[in-house]
């Protein structure tokens, strides 16, 4: 059945509080706000406010409800220990403008935490302050371009990016005001290293990938392209969108990478979604830490302190000192896992990807994959993989009907018509059962199945949401913002 709207439920009179009588004295109105009126506003009593609310969140989907295999988007487990942690009132409570002396607890969770994150890179200090990922290809983006000026290389502007890059790089470029250049791929998804280096010249600042890639494949040649790219005088900037394949197992400043940004709500865990909370920690190698950020938290002696004295750092990027709350979860989370853990995280995400994908290879095809139905373990991919499922497609059925038609089935699609048109993106992680992992490639061989027998019905989907599917275009276009009670 569904929810009712606030307005349609209200009752004259009812309240969800009793607020005391005021004990300050009345101040007048300012003349500016005197027409306004609370008429229209819905009245609804604490019990039914609950209920509404409650029953509201049934209808969400959210990573602790269902199944969430969201390509790109690690949206995995977030342990609730995390959550306990980040909401202690050390670090809750504490005042954004405290004084080192009273947030030392604070200043040494985040110093031990920017040495985590530089000994997982491989590479040698970090900033904690980008707010998400984006943020942190932005203030990568700045660094470098405070590099290259610093050292009367002001002329490199050019950053290359893959034609699979996600789409933040090319944007992120934009707003330092850098001209983006792209590099085909190959067809097995690798980035061509003839077209990459056809395009290096002493104008190129920087290139952006991301390894394992958007297509689920680790790229082999890296450590080769690292140095192409530093022959030409340019730098390797990596994408940390896809750390949780390679935790433990490769350090990116061990593969040439010179700077990156991480995904800490992604790799590290975060209940995140609906644009946020992120964090996106920035890793360089020692010549470019004078241009970090500042301040950066430091330790001299037995006390953190706020390190300010940086002439040649970019400046501030963020208010006060980071997404703290999200910090701490990272925090916890690598405390908990451990070196070995982590380890594992990225085993049993790469285990997850590649069962799934050898269940449904035979019905989703996968262009980056196997051939001629070898298995998975000839060529693997990384912790997701691309299917382009062209026999269901030629029957009539779209990316978007088997996308509608999973919600049917208590899954959340995953990210469909990227890297490629027509494609599915999954990415299980490392947080699911097998059981659970089983439930959907059945989920997905139903549909298929389903296709070939009567294609309507996956048409049609979703049919047992509250709301069906809608015109997106009209919605987008013509959204309705405002509730008119019907006559």
């Amino acid at each position: 059945m569904l929810e009712k709207l606030l307005f349609e439920i209200s009752t004259p009179g009812a309240a969800a509080v009793d607020l005391p009588e005021s004990d300050v004295p009345e101040a007048e109105l300012d003349p500016a706000l005197s027409t306004f009126q609370e008429s229209g506003l819905p009245e609804i009593g604490q019990l039914e406010l609950v209920r509404h609310y409650t029953h509201l969140s049934h209808e969400n989907f959210s990573v602790d409800g269902n199944f969430y295999p969201l390509g790109s988007c690690t949206m995995k487990y977030n342990p609730k220990v995390n959550e306990w942690a980040a909401g202690l009132p050390g670090f809750a409570n504490v005042h954004p403008l405290a004084s080192e002396q009273n947030a030392q607890g604070l200043m040494q969770l985040l110093y031990e935490l920017r040495m985590y994150l530089a000994e997982i890179a491989g590479l040698d200090e970090v900033s904690l302050q980008p707010c998400a990922g984006a943020h942190g290809e932005w203030t990568s983006l700045k660094v470098i371009r405070a590099y290259f000026a610093d050292h009367g290389q002001e002329k490199r502007r050019i950053v290359l990016a893959p034609d699979s890059a996600h789409g933040t790089n090319p944007a992120s470029c934009a707003m330092c005001g850098a001209n983006v250049v792209t590099i085909k791929s190959l067809s097995n998804g690798l980035t061509d290293l003839e077209d990459l280096k056809a395009h290096l010249n002493d104008e190129v600042a920087a290139i952006m990938v991301t390894n394992p890639n958007t297509v689920g494949k680790f790229d082999r040649l890296i450590a080769q392209m690292a140095e192409m790219v530093h022959q030409s005088g340019a730098m390797l900037y990596l994408d940390g969108a896809n750390m949780n394949a390679i935790l433990g197992i490769a350090r990116p400043g061990d593969f040439g990478v010179d700077i990156m940004h991480y995904n800490t709500h992604k790799t590290f865990s975060t209940p995140h979604g609906c644009g946020g909370p992120g964090s996106g920690p920035i890793a360089v190698k020692s010549k470019l830490a004078p241009y970090l950020p500042v301040p950066q938290v430091v330790k001299r002696g037995e006390r953190y302190l706020w390190d300010f004295d940086r002439p040649k750092s970019i400046g501030k990027v963020r208010s006060f000192w980071g997404q703290i709350g999200v910090l701490v979860r990272a925090y916890a989370y690598i405390r908990a896992c451990g070196a070995t853990g982590l380890k594992h995280v990225s085993e049993s995400a790469v285990l997850a990807a590649n069962y799934v994908a050898q269940r449904i290879k035979h019905v989703y095809p996968l262009p980056f994959g196997p051939k001629d139905g070898a298995p998975m373990a000839s060529n693997p991919c990384a912790h997701e993989f691309i299917s382009v499922p062209r026999a269901i497609i030629d029957r009539g059925v779209s990316i978007m009907d088997i996308a509608k038609a999973l919600i049917d089935r208590g899954y959340h699609p995953p990210t469909v018509h990227f890297p490629v048109h027509d494609c599915l993106m999954i990415e299980p992680t490392e947080t699911e059962s097998k059981a659970t992992l089983d439930t959907f490639a059945d989920a997905l061989l139903e549909i298929a199945e389903q296709s070939e027998r009567d294609s309507r019905p996956l048409k049609e989907s979703p049919l047992h949401q509250p709301v069906r599917r809608l015109d997106e275009v009209l919605a987008a276009r013509k959204p309705v913002l405002k509730w008119t009670a019907v006559a």
